[in-house]
């Protein structure tokens, strides 16, 4: 992965995938899809349009309640979400760091300023603060001296059509100015202008899911109970932006929701809490590293009756990886009445349990996970990432990327020993047929094969197919297997099933 933009000083939480990186999130998300979508008969696929219309976002409540407490820092000047700070108990000592000396100097005559004359220095560290009864201080330097908290919407607002929302405003205030109007009442003339050509960049995949229930459901004569499965890229305006691609403005989701019976969504919630553990742990990530987490009370969103978190334990500690919630039927009835269509669904073959007559018409209740495919990328790298310190001298030593088979960028590598004798050539046809079986295999012919080696373990691919001059008498070729280095020789037109096998079993 690189900065995005990287020749221009990069963009803050903005990553381009290189070309290991998109094959990895790739794989990643196709297995996400063969698990939910390929191998069941209930869970039918969607893509929904990252834009979609502003009223699908003020029924949903994302206009109103996609907020987040914003909060600036009086030493340092960072802006950061007062939800994601450092907790530290009211009385408890907080000393701040700063970059260095001379900020530090600087930071202490304002402090002092403002009549913090206890505050004292040293080094490029204050000492003297204490917590105040917010319970937190600013992740970046530490200080508790914080401007007061005000909402933050995250979503991203655009503009669609032909005219200029700039143009819009500049009337509206020429408008409201004409008028006599305070600032109170051109503040309110700019945001009417600008809300109407105002689009928005979606923060979930989930309400397309909605908003096409009936659609998926009516097309493909779907029953309850029944899924809508999604991926695709999400836009958040996070203020606080940290570990790398774990918590950036453009991500990737991977999302389910599944439609069932009204008074069956917790025994559905246990179901898929069970199945999608199960499913990260097939892809590589350990039992040890996981966990599930419930949100109390004061945590879960306003929709939801239950969630739980599944979570990775990072070299940061534990976070989020994905989220399994229990979102009762509110989003099916926000839509409903934001577009004045029924949303619901007819059984024809169950009785109506509170009058008794055949044909029960009810709003579904909905339990979704939503995984994310990026972070979901980031926890397999740190499961994967591996040194192995070698012997006392240090040969041996190497480099590995354990990735789950499937996953790896490239499955196979086909490495001539050198460049004569036929080697090449016969390279070539192997791989030709490793292509032609639908598996990514890399010829590789670049440097000394114990280089080429490194360079694939590095990268985490997990059968290494090497020509040798033992080919051309008996047709046999070595492969190599990633994680223990062991070799044996089998048959030219054996390898492509050998490994085409591992990768169905998973194995390495």
């Amino acid at each position: 992965m690189f900065q995005s933009s990287e020749i221009y000083g990069g963009l803050r939480s903005a990553y381009d995938y290189g070309p290991m990186g998109v094959e990895l999130k790739r794989n990643l998300m196709n297995e996400w899809w063969t698990s939910m979508v390929h191998s069941r008969e209930d869970i039918y696929g969607l893509d929904a349009s990252i834009i979609m219309h502003p009223k699908v976002w003020r029924s949903s409540g994302h206009l109103a309640n996609f907020t987040d407490p914003l909060v600036d820092c009086q030493v340092c000047q960072e802006r950061f979400r007062a939800d994601k700070a450092p907790k530290l108990a009211e009385g408890e000592d907080a000393p701040i760091t700063l970059g260095d000396k001379g900020r530090a100097k600087a930071a202490l005559a304002k402090l002092h300023e403002a009549g913090h004359e206890h505050i004292e220095r040293k080094g490029k560290q204050l000492f003297g603060a204490k917590a105040g009864d917010r319970g937190y201080v600013c992740p970046n330097c530490g200080s508790p001296y914080l401007s007061a908290e005000r909402d933050f919407n995250g979503m991203f607002r655009t503009s669609l059509g032909a005219v200029d929302p700039m143009a819009q405003v500049i009337a509206a205030v020429k408008a409201s100015v004409a008028e006599g109007g305070d600032d109170k009442a051109i503040r309110k003339a700019v945001d009417a202008a600008l809300e109407e050509s105002a689009v928005y960049l979606r923060p979930e995949t989930a309400q397309g899911m909605f908003v096409q229930f009936l659609n998926v459901q009516q097309s493909m004569a779907a029953k309850i109970p029944f899924g809508i499965a999604q991926m695709g890229k999400s836009f958040r305006n996070e203020v606080t932006v940290e570990h790398f691609i774990f918590r950036s403005c453009e991500f990737e989701q991977m999302e389910m929701e599944w439609f069932c019976e009204p008074g069956t969504g917790r025994e559905w919630l246990e179901y898929w809490k069970e199945t999608r553990m199960k499913w990260w742990q097939s892809i590589g990530l350990s039992a040890d590293k996981l966990r599930l987490r419930e949100h109390e009370s004061s945590e879960l969103a306003h929709y939801s009756d239950g969630t739980f978190d599944v979570e990775y334990d990072f070299p940061w500690g534990w976070d989020e990886l994905e989220g399994i919630a229990s979102r009762t039927n509110y989003d099916l009835n926000a839509h409903a009445e934001g577009s004045n269509k029924k949303l619901v669904y007819t059984d024809p073959e169950k009785d109506n349990p509170e009058t008794g007559k055949k044909g029960w018409r009810y709003v579904p209740h909905v339990v979704e996970p939503a995984a994310g495919a990026t972070r979901g990328m980031l926890a397999v790298l740190c499961a994967a990432y591996d040194e192995e310190p070698g012997d006392e001298s240090g040969k041996g030593a190497r480099t590995v990327l354990r990735l789950h088979p499937r996953l790896a960028p490239v499955k196979a590598a086909v490495l001539p020993l050198v460049r004569k004798q036929g080697m090449p050539e016969t390279a070539r046809k192997i791989a030709d047929a490793f292509f032609a079986a639908g598996v990514n295999a890399k010829l590789d012919m670049q440097h000394a094969i114990g280089r080429r080696y490194a360079r694939h373990d590095e990268i985490g691919t997990p059968y290494c197919i090497t020509v040798d001059g033992q080919t051309a008498e008996d047709d046999t070729v070595t492969i190599r297997y990633r994680d223990d280095r062991r070799q044996e020789r089998i048959k030219v037109e054996a390898a492509v099933d050998e490994v085409r096998r591992a990768l169905r079993e998973g194995r390495e």
